[in-house]
């Protein structure tokens, strides 16, 4: 093989591996606005509130017990005695029966050309309690007295926008502030647990008669404020949610999917019905522990994630134009100078900031065929002069607008982004082979190179 060949295909090598140098830059551009994206949302959240986890209302019965404990005695460890002592603990419950309704209004808050978004939630819940004698309790020892009081969970308690009235048996009753205290508690088996978690609203429901059955019916008003995120821990032995917004992009999670849903332009509504059987209660006192339901209102378009998607695939672009430059050069023994591949790389590259300086400002979309525009235009007109004919710029830009229409395929698609990246490099292979088929490789000489250099 010549070597005039062998030294344009290396140099069209080294260029290749230069024009990752700009690539990379972009990339990283890219990576820091999305983190100043992440900075201004969380700075958002800290303002207004966080993402929310609702932890459904529970019953902690705070108890003392009289247990009979076995203690060395003084002076003859080898001895024991029995002494009487009084322990205090506290078991949670759940409710037996749990509604909860709620619409939801999603809002954008912008600062500066980032946004975040906020969602209100307005939720009616009720339910019902039914807690058996306490004396029933296989604890182990005897049980002298007993109050109850009725908690709510709340991950974020600034987003609380209201002080709902709770009707529980018919009378009114308002949550006390959020504690922090961290309690001893047992599960509704008796079993010990750990404490009660942080940010539990509480309504004190005064002693309870150990000999009889109590029961509890509860109904109250809430309305949330919250941020990206709206988890639900269903916490009763049957539980109803049913929620619904105008938001058309929910992303159903966590370990309970809707038992039906609708989804579309107009919004979505979604319910669930969750037994006992399916959700492990210790772990819904958990907000940590995933056992939850969930929706995240998240943006249809992620102009970050996108962008960075698309700068990946900017050494294919490179590769795949430089092949077509190089087959120009073999079949129509036009002569192309490095000068232009490389700046034709150039601007195949400036695409990819374009973009994402413009979908900044416009739809992703607008962007999109903006940049891939103005690169293209850009890149004919000047193979135009290059090649000394409008009908070689016309073919490359026609070529272009193919790549970048593939492009836009695998990014809104990404479950199929393999199979059309696999099928273009097929494509461009085969091409490649078609028009090459009856090349004699060994005797391109300067056909390729220029004229001789003095």
């Amino acid at each position: 093989m010549d070597k005039k060949l062998l030294f344009k295909m290396a140099a069209i090598f080294f260029m290749s591996l230069v024009l990752l140098v700009p690539l990379g830059l972009i990339e990283g551009q890219i990576r820091e606005r999305s983190q100043r994206q992440n900075e201004v949302q969380a700075s958002i959240a800290n303002s207004a509130a966080g993402e929310q986890v609702l932890v459904a209302p529970v019953i902690a019965v705070s108890y003392r017990e009289q247990v009979d404990v076995a203690m060395p005695k003084e002076g003859n460890p080898e001895q024991t005695t029995v002494r009487t002592r009084i322990v205090e603990r506290t078991l949670l419950l759940p409710p037996e029966k749990l509604d909860m309704i709620g619409e939801t209004a999603v809002e954008t808050r912008n600062r500066g050309i980032y946004q975040a978004r906020l969602f209100r939630l307005g939720l009616g819940t009720s339910g019902r309690f039914v807690l058996k004698p306490l004396a029933e309790l296989p604890s182990g020892g005897r049980i002298v007295s007993a109050r109850a009081r009725l908690l709510l969970g709340i991950a974020d308690p600034r987003g609380v926008n209201n002080d709902p009235q709770v009707t529980i048996n018919g009378k009114v009753h308002r949550f006390a502030s959020a504690s922090g205290k961290n309690e001893p508690a047992a599960a509704s088996d008796g079993t010990p647990t750990q404490g009660l978690p942080a940010n539990r609203l509480a309504i004190d429901l005064g002693p309870l008669d150990l000999q009889r059955e109590s029961r509890f019916d509860f109904s109250f008003p809430l309305q949330l404020t919250g941020t990206t995120r709206l988890a639900i821990a269903p916490t009763g032995e049957a539980n109803h949610i049913e929620l619904k917004s105008a938001w058309p992009h929910p992303n159903f999670g966590g370990r309970f999917l809707p038992t039906a849903r609708t989804v579309g332009k107009d919004g979505f509504a979604a319910h669930w019905d969750i037994s006992h059987l399916a959700r492990n209660f210790e772990a819904t006192q958990k907000p940590g522990s995933g056992e939850v339901l969930s929706i995240d209102f998240v943006d249809p378009v992620n102009v970050y994630l996108q962008s960075e998607r698309a700068v990946k695939y900017g050494v294919l672009f490179i590769v795949l134009t430089f092949a077509g430059f190089f087959l120009t050069e073999i079949l129509r023994r036009a002569p192309i100078h490095p000068m232009q591949y490389l700046l034709v790389g150039l601007a195949l590259a400036i695409f990819f900031l374009l973009l994402i300086a413009l979908s900044e400002h416009l739809s992703f979309v607008l962007a999109y065929g903006l940049s891939a525009a103005a690169c293209i235009g850009l890149i004919a007109f000047y193979l135009a002069g290059a090649l000394g004919g409008m009908r070689q710029g016309f073919a490359f830009g026609t070529g272009l607008t193919g790549l970048y229409g593939v492009l836009y395929g695998v990014l809104l698609s990404e479950d199929n982004s393999l199979l059309m990246g696999s099928l273009l490099l097929f494509l461009a292979l085969g091409a490649t082979m078609l028009a090459t088929r009856r090349v004699d490789w060994y005797r391109l000489s300067g056909q390729i190179g220029g004229p001789e250099q003095a």
